[in-house]
């Protein structure tokens, strides 16, 4: 073989050695960033992993929403009109956060099948409905686009 078409060869195998590591690390890397969406249904179905970050959404359940009165400890349930989720969190909730309301959170779920929530979205007008809320309802047989008027029975 010709010295140019192997130094050619040997950095070509180099490249793609290389970038096959890179790309390697990059994916382990965001395997452990990677949050998946569980809409309620299949969290109580038990397709959600425990102790793993994921995240969920529904309504909130009007008269499900309690408050600790001496700290910022919150419970409510959300829902996506087939089956209602507990969710823990503490801390402050944002403005838009009302019962009847869409929310997304940010959490674990436990081995009680409560989800232990360390970030609450709440949806920012009137019309909106986040996305994998909607497909989650739209899924389950519920077939409005916000949580207003929605049959709330587990």
């Amino acid at each position: 073989m010709h010295p140019v078409r192997k130094q050619r060869l040997i950095m070509v195998l180099f490249v793609v050695i290389f970038a096959s590591v890179a790309v390697g690390l990059l994916a382990y890397a965001l395997r452990e960033n990677i949050n998946l969406f569980y809409p309620p249904s299949k969290i109580i179905a038990g397709e959600a992993p425990v102790d793993k970050r994921i995240r969920a959404g529904g309504c909130v359940l009007p008269g499900e929403v309690r408050r600790a009165k001496d700290n910022l400890d919150v419970s409510f349930l959300i829902t996506d009109g087939a089956a209602s989720v507990e969710v823990q969190y503490s801390g402050i909730l944002p403005d838009l956060f009302a019962e009847g309301e869409a929310v997304v959170v940010n959490g674990k779920l436990n081995g009680e099948g409560v989800f232990m929530a360390s970030e609450v979205l709440a949806k920012h007008d009137e019309t909106y409905t986040p996305p994998e809320v909607a497909e989650a309802m739209q899924n389950t047989g519920e077939h409005q686009k916000t949580c207003e008027g929605m049959n709330y029975g587990s």
